[in-house]
Parts: C-alpha cells; sequence; structure tokens
C-alpha cells in the first residue's frame, strides 16, 4: 500500500556553534566548525582546501564525516580526532595532521548589530531573506543556497569577531602568517568573509525528501 505520512517529507537540521574561517600565507585556507548543539550531539570539524585547489575534509566520525560529505565537495575525507578549546579570545584547534592557533579581536559594527539580533529570529530559514543582500554587499557570503545532495542550507549568524592572528601547521609544516582567505574556499555555495573571522552562527540544512516506502 501507500508509504508512510512521513515518507516525502523533507528534514531540517539545526547546527548552533561557531564557523571561523582562516587564511595563510601558504595559499592554504581552512574552516574550523565548533557546533555546540547539533543532531549528532557536540562535534567539531574542519575543511582545508590547499593552495593547489586539494580539498580535505577533517571528521570526528565516520557518521559525521558521511554527513558533511554529503553536503559540501571534497577531494580527501579523513576521520580523525578534532579537538577545540577556547579560552577567551584564545582558540586552540587539533585536528588529525592540523595544528591550528587563532586569536579574536573586539567585535566591529557588524558584530554588535548581529549581537542585537534576537537568538530566535536569527535561526529562522525566512529571517536568510532580509540578511541575504547585506551580507553579500558587506562580507561577500551567502546566507542561504543549495547544497549538496540536493540539500538546501541558511545561514543566521548571531555574531562576527576578527582574527587578528594565527598560526598553522599541517602534516609538520608551517603554513606561515594569517592572511585573507583569497581565493574564495570551493566546498559548496556557503563561503567564510575575506577577511579571517569568527562568527557564531546557527545553520539549517534541509536534507531533501526521503524515498516514499512500499
Amino acid at each position: 500500500m501507500g508509504g508512510s505520512a512521513a515518507a516525502g517529507r523533507a528534514a531540517r537540521l539545526r547546527f548552533d556553534g561557531w564557523i571561523a574561517g582562516i587564511g595563510t600565507a601558504s595559499g592554504t585556507r581552512a574552516v574550523l566548525g565548533h557546533w555546540t548543539r547539533s543532531p549528532f550531539g557536540p562535534f567539531s570539524d574542519v575543511m582545508i582546501e590547499r593552495a593547489d585547489g586539494h580539498r580535505l575534509l577533517l571528521a570526528p566520525s565516520p557518521r559525521i564525516a558521511d554527513f558533511v560529505a554529503a553536503t559540501y565537495a571534497f577531494d580527501t575525507v579523513r576521520v580523525a580526532p578534532v579537538a577545540v578549546r577556547a579560552e577567551g579570545a584564545d582558540w586552540t584547534v587539533a585536528a588529525g595532521p592540523l595544528d591550528l592557533r587563532f586569536t579574536t579581536g573586539r567585535r566591529g559594527l557588524t558584530g554588535l548589530l548581529l549581537r542585537a539580533v534576537p537568538a530566535p529570529l536569527a535561526a529562522r530559514p525566512a529571517w536568510t531573506a532580509v540578511t541575504y543582500l547585506p551580507a553579500r554587499l558587506l562580507l561577500g557570503v551567502r546566507t542561504r543556497g543549495s547544497a549538496g545532495g540536493g540539500r538546501r542550507e541558511w545561514y543566521g549568524a548571531l555574531d562576527l569577531r576578527p582574527v587578528v592572528a594565527a598560526t598553522a601547521v599541517l602534516g609538520g609544516r608551517d603554513l606561515g602568517p594569517l592572511a585573507p582567505v583569497d581565493p574564495p574556499v570551493r566546498f559548496g555555495f556557503g563561503s567564510t568573509p575575506r577577511r579571517p573571522g569568527l562568527v557564531r552562527v546557527t545553520t539549517t540544512v534541509e536534507t531533501g525528501p526521503s524515498p516514499a516506502t512500499g
């Protein structure tokens, strides 16, 4: 007979946490996702794009690696422990072959404006219709769009702090001092501001309709 009532219904998954976009003088760029609440529990992952364009995902479990790789595009996916420690403005990340340390500075006008947005409002996908154009003009990023596997995403930002210093070592190689996130990373429709920064964000991922069962 027919499928269940839930068959064919799109599922929306919400992730609350922080995204840091870091550029280095070597041309390698890294994007840290530090999620304090998610359907998978708290976790962190790192997306890396080298100067030659090779894209690497570092994820803490096969389940998370599969989900992220189905949403974004990578050349290599590696499961490895991802440990993040934040002590005030100083962040330390140990993720497989990557050792990353960065320091945030005082938030500017954009950060102050984002902090004034009520969290429940920022978490609503419809809110991105309001923020899309300012985000494109001021930061060069998109707050909504299509992702891999027929998925859709919405980003609701709640804070922004500049990253003012960083050191990064990948596979034993020093990546050089902090630099702009340029060229833009190519993991999917989402991106980070050219200026290195740390954004508090609520991300909603719509996974698309599930197949009906007979």
